[in-house]
């Protein structure tokens, strides 16, 4: 990652995450980022509004959160001048969420120069694990005149 990312506190990354996230589906899901660095990225997400019609938390919402989490964690580790993009992402649900929020941290499993792949954990407000997933994601060099974003 280069220095001008890594120059940033973790307060001004949140900002810059809040403010990508406008008007996109991390806004619409109601995630709300807590902490990031490269290593370890962590946010919440509200049950209400992202459930399926049994009442229960949607299986792909827990999948839009972890995707979410790692994506944002490789554009961390790749750095301005590159791009990362998903390359695959899985999910084992574990148990049902019915209300209040749950909380997904992403913690980095491999990170290298062309591929980096996270470990997301989603846990219920009783710290119980809802599901399990893993994101890998490519990282390339930013085309010309393109910005960096998660993907």
């Amino acid at each position: 990652m280069t220095d001008s990312l890594d120059s940033l506190t973790e307060d001004q990354k949140l900002a810059m995450v809040r403010g990508l996230a406008a008007g996109t589906l991390i806004e619409r899901m109601g995630i709300e980022f807590v902490e990031m660095s490269k290593e370890r990225i962590v946010a919440t997400m509200p049950v209400a509004g992202n459930t399926q019609p049994y009442g229960l938390l949607h299986g792909g919402a827990s999948v839009v959160l972890a995707e979410t989490l790692g994506s944002f964690g490789a554009v961390l580790h790749a750095g301005p001048e590159r791009v990362a993009v998903g390359i695959e992402i899985n999910a084992t649900h574990h148990r049902a969420a019915r209300s209040g929020l749950v909380t997904g941290v992403a913690t980095v499993l491999s990170a290298g120069n062309t591929m980096v792949s996270y470990e997301i954990v989603v846990t219920d407000e009783d710290g119980k694990r809802c599901c399990t997933s893993r994101l890998t994601c490519l990282i390339r060099d930013l085309p010309p005149g393109a910005n960096g974003a998660a993907g």
